[in-house]
């Protein structure tokens, strides 16, 4: 059984029979109705090593990376996150090693574009075999205000933050790393810390959003098999930053890292046209507009010519952690 089969029956199975649960299982959070005028959003995130980070990364970067995953799931549903569980599973705890994962922990809470403070209120630790982090963030929004994947509609333009493909550069890079990469090397950099966005630029102007971690496409196919649309996309308009460009041996791995790699975890998100200004200056950061919502079905990927790259850009590919 492949990951979203997996999601796709615990949905079914343990669908939501409370009324002040919003919205269950399939998003990027789950929305709970605490009180009329306030939904909160809860998202969990496990990290493992050698699964989600290299076995040598830092603790730092291992911390600042557990915090920022999740983070970036509630700015996507257009929330401000508030509080942080951290459960941390080790063979052993050196306390060099559990200063500089709190330093981490801290760093990524204040690194949040958003105006309150990030508390971190529980969590647990335990002895195992191999490290593992659990985090769970809690957020709030304003009953009813929450962006969903299921709300993008035909002619709506898609547009992501910040630029794509660095992370999956930076790992294929790691093993010929310089000490202090992450410091140094943009593209460790954003394999390790990933940059944060205040998602409240999103309530009111965006019809749909998630966050680009599994892989661009693999991701925004979720957005359109929740909102029952289609999608043609300009593969050559995907953002990328300077450093991506020259770390690509050519143009294909460039491409596959952009619209496949994953880790990214900036926002996808679908609006009017009209919104887009608008939502550019409120996120503070690049947005660049890379296709568009069809009423046709399917994910069609254009070159700059408009030629179909569908034999080259597979539109599931991505991250599947049973693949």
């Amino acid at each position: 059984m492949r990951e979203f089969e997996l999601i796709d029956v615990l949905r079914t199975r343990l669908a939501a029979r409370r009324d002040d649960t919003r919205l269950g299982i399939g998003d990027d959070t789950a929305i709970l109705a605490p009180s009329p005028q306030t939904e909160l959003l809860v998202t969990t995130d496990t990290l493992i090593i050698d699964r989600h980070f290299p076995g040598d990364t830092t603790a730092f970067d291992i911390g600042y990376k557990a915090v920022a995953v999740n983070l970036s799931d509630i700015a996507a549903m257009g929330g401000a996150p508030a509080w942080l569980t951290i459960s941390l599973a080790a063979p052993a705890l050196e306390p060099d090693w559990a200063d500089a994962f709190v330093d981490g922990l801290q760093a990524a809470c204040a690194a949040y574009p958003g105006p309150d403070p990030i508390d971190i209120v529980g969590g647990d630790t335990t002895r195992a075999d191999q490290l593992m982090i659990t985090v769970t963030a809690i957020g709030h929004v304003a009953s009813g205000r929450a962006i969903r994947r299921s709300g993008a509609r035909a002619g709506d333009l898609i547009a992501v933050t910040g630029t794509l493909g660095d992370a999956a550069a930076g790992l294929a890079r790691w093993p010929q790393r310089e000490p202090c990469a992450s410091e140094t090397d943009p593209l460790i950099r954003r394999l390790v810390r990933p940059d944060l966005r205040d998602g409240r630029a999103l309530i009111g102007r965006a019809s749909a959003a998630l966050d680009v971690s599994d892989g661009f496409l693999a991701d925004l196919a979720h957005i359109l098999t929740a909102s029952n649309v289609g999608a043609r996309v300009a593969v050559d308009d995907l953002p990328g930053a300077h450093a991506l460009a020259a770390a690509a041996p050519d143009l294909a791995t460039f491409r596959r890292w952009q619209a496949t790699g994953g880790d990214d975890y900036e926002l996808c998100l679908t609006a009017p046209a009209a919104q887009i200004g608008p939502l550019r200056e409120a996120l503070g950061c690049p947005l660049t507009v890379v296709g568009e919502i069809t009423a046709e079905l399917g994910l069609m990927c254009l070159d700059r010519h408009g030629q179909c790259l569908a034999a080259d850009m597979p539109t599931r590919a991505g991250w599947d952690h049973f693949a």
